[in-house]
């Protein structure tokens, strides 16, 4: 079934304009933004019958829900979690909708342990699957459990502590700590965390904001915290908070919303009161991200991209915190992200010795070096061209650490490395058994706009070089965030059926380091589009696909890449996703966590910054009598993260102003949000996807 055009439902334009700046920006569909607005109701409804209607003329669906289901068959397991003499993993084993978290004993082995028992099932908790554990963090002795739970994709986390011996919860809820980290002290007496303060003592605009550091006791009364962190700085500002794996220093990182940079402390707890420590300070007023890691050997390890957007590791001794004292020993390298550094120490090694993650385009490198001068010692080979997870260390140290690898056909799996043998050996994979099919991967460059090589990532059927074929071209570009090789049941399902995706390593992104995500935010936006635009042309001129042929995916930030492509160029196209999107650069900053990406995006209360929003916001660029590409947008109403009303607002414009008759749909999904989603409901998500796309680009004909 087509929709024409004159069958979308006719909404009334609200009459508003604002004036920024002496800029007027109309906005007709401003009551999209209440959902609890009866025409904002009755369109969902009448949108859930268009939607309902051209689902079912996509012949390919139900195949895509048999096979992404048969590739998502193996379940999932975690690394393990040693605290005391008990291991904590997550396992999800086929069918489940959500990974459960386990206990056994350390001492037994991970292959066959009686003492197995769980913790925590998610659908245990509420069968409906509308609950998800967030977050999980022992006590270093094991006995305690802090945990974080919450509702229907909120992601407004509640903090429970669990007696694991018990079972019993003895503590929560503690709520208001969304993005909580949880810090226990040794002894497992009390530990840190972030929440927001009361409500009730703030203007409702400033409610999600106003994060503390505050100390817990075990027993005490969560109204009776104390503050440790926090007060009279930025509304906006996140909180990261740590303590040492001896229980001796305290860490607090301090970053306006998402900026790329924070400022840095640390208290000693032996010389100074938990409750009240005395901080000095490692970094401030600093444009660069730094952390720290303290070693059993009395060093302080400062991962950190000051100088370096490619990141270097240093070192000092705790208290030595001028810069000009701090020692290099991992430099930056050329070509390459430093990801991460873990310490391997203890008995049967003749140095305490350094594994170093690299990313060399997005793809993972491992190497040993030596702790005390940092010269490399030899490289560890990988199972592919693929992404580490972790590395996961025990929390008393040794020569032993467990790694997550993935690539494109490769179901996360875990590996041990042990420095004394120098080998990487297979630890534990998912419980059930999957047989992905062969594809062929590999990595391209190609030219944007200003002339910049941007990457590229290309899967395509094994053996067979017809083309051009149906293609998905993904992207991200923001936030520093790398898109790397991993496992993709919608990859491979698409791939096995003839198709080719394509992901694209923008600016904006982390694959080439902080350079690169600073070449893609604020006033340089645009250049992530212009590489967006430029990798579609690639694939076309190189005869991987045509524009009837090819449909782009993106959700997030990238939801606002495919509408901001969409809108400038629609004739590059024929099909669109726009999953959780931003599209309303103007009015995003009026949303729950929209101030918190100003440092990201700009500020439209900010003259200047307003101009840069206003040239691309994908909301302001639907233009009236253009053909626009069949386009799909997927709104969750639970999502808390990226306001449902943009897409509500974006489909209404872009349905308003096509001339064409290719669909404009919304898909809305209830007691959901941005992120964890239970099984079912994630195999139902990329059904609609890839048939969407597949009957859009020919690939079901």
């Amino acid at each position: 079934m087509t929709i024409a055009r004159l069958n979308y439902p006719q909404l009334p334009d609200s009459g508003i304009t604002d004036d920024y700046h002496g800029v007027n920006v109309p906005d007709p569909y401003r009551y999209l933004e209440d959902p609890q607005d009866a025409r904002t109701q009755q369109w969902l409804q009448d949108q859930a019958l268009f939607m309902d209607a051209e689902r079912a003329s996509w012949s390919a669906r139900e195949h895509f829900s048999d096979r992404v289901g048969e590739l998502l068959g193996s379940g999932a397991i975690s690394p393990p979690y040693i605290r005391g003499d008990r291991t904590f993993f997550t396992k999800r084993e086929p069918g489940q909708q959500f990974a459960v978290l386990y206990v056994r004993n350390t001492n037994d082995s991970h292959t066959d342990s009686a003492t197995t028992r769980v913790l925590i099932d998610p659908m245990v908790l509420d069968p409906e699957g509308h609950t998800t554990l967030d977050s999980w963090q022992p006590s270093k002795e094991g006995d305690l459990l802090a945990y974080q739970i919450s509702q229907g994709g909120n992601e407004e986390s509640d903090v429970y502590v669990m007696n694991v011996e018990t079972g019993k919860i003895i503590e929560g809820p503690i709520d208001r700590c969304r993005y909580s980290p949880i810090a226990w002290l040794k002894g497992g007496s009390a530990f840190y965390y972030v929440r927001r303060i009361s409500p009730d003592l703030l203007p409702e605009s400033e409610s999600h904001f106003h994060r503390r550091v505050y100390l817990h006791t075990i027993g005490a009364d969560p109204h009776t915290d104390v503050l440790v962190f926090g007060a009279g700085m930025n509304l906006t500002n996140y909180y990261g908070v740590s303590v040492s794996r001896d229980g001796r220093w305290l860490e607090v990182a301090s970053s306006e919303g998402t900026e790329p940079r924070n400022d840095l402390w640390v208290a000693d707890l032996t010389v100074s009161d938990p409750s009240s420590p005395s901080f000095e300070l490692v970094q401030g007023d600093v444009d660069a991200q730094t952390s720290l890691t303290f070693g059993r050997d009395g060093r302080a390890y400062i991962f950190t991209d000051r100088d370096a957007p490619r990141g270097k590791l240093l070192v000092t001794t705790p208290g030595s915190w001028d810069p000009t004292s701090w020692k290099t020993l991992i430099p930056e390298a050329p070509d390459a992200v430093l990801e991460s550094v873990t310490l391997l120490d203890g008995d049967g090694l003749d140095q305490d010795q350094l594994l170093v993650v690299h990313t060399n385009h997005g793809v993972a490198q491992m190497a040993v070096h030596a702790a005390a001068g940092g010269e490399f010692l030899y490289p560890i080979e990988l199972p592919g061209a693929g992404t580490i997870g972790g590395p996961i260390e025990h929390i008393d140290g040794g020569p032993i650490t467990w790694i997550v690898y993935t690539d494109h056909t490769t179901i996360p799996t875990i590996f041990e490395f042990d420095a004394r043998s120098r080998k990487l050996i297979l630890y534990a994979t998912p419980p059930g058994s999957v047989q992905a099919p062969s594809v062929h991967s590999e990595l391209i460059t190609y030219p944007s706009l200003d002339g910049t090589t941007v990457r590229m990532f290309v899967i395509s059927p094994t053996g067979n070089s017809d083309q051009p074929r149906p293609t998905i071209l993904y992207g991200y570009g923001g936030f520093g965030i790398p898109m790397q090789p991993g496992y993709s049941a919608a990859i491979l399902a698409w791939v096995e059926s003839g198709g080719v995706w394509a992901v694209a390593n923008l600016r904006g992104g982390g694959e080439e380091g902080e350079e690169w995500h600073r070449a893609g935010m604020l006033a340089n936006k645009q250049n992530v589009f212009d590489d967006f635009h430029a990798a579609a042309e690639y694939l076309i001129t190189h005869g991987w696909t045509t524009s009837e042929q090819l449909g782009i995916y993106g959700g997030s930030n990238g939801g606002l890449l495919v509408g901001a492509a969409m809108t400038q160029r629609p004739d590059l196209f024929n099909a669109v996703v726009c999953v959780a999107p931003l599209l309303d650069m103007i009015r995003y900053v009026e949303s729950e966590l929209g101030p918190t990406w100003t440092v990201e995006y700009g500020d439209p209360a900010d003259p200047q910054q307003f101009d840069w929003l206003h040239a691309y916001s994908p909301y302001h660029r639907v233009t009236p009598g253009t053909d626009y590409p069949a386009t799909m947008f997927a709104i969750f109403d639970n999502d808390t993260r990226t306001d449902p009303m943009h897409g509500r607002k974006m489909a209404a414009a872009v349905q308003a102003g096509t001339s064409g008759v290719r669909p404009i749909l919304v898909r809305t999904e209830e007691n959901v949000g941005h992120g964890a989603r239970s099984l079912n409901k994630s195999i139902e998500e990329s059904a609609d996807t890839l048939a969407f796309m597949s009957h859009w680009t020919g690939l079901d004909h």
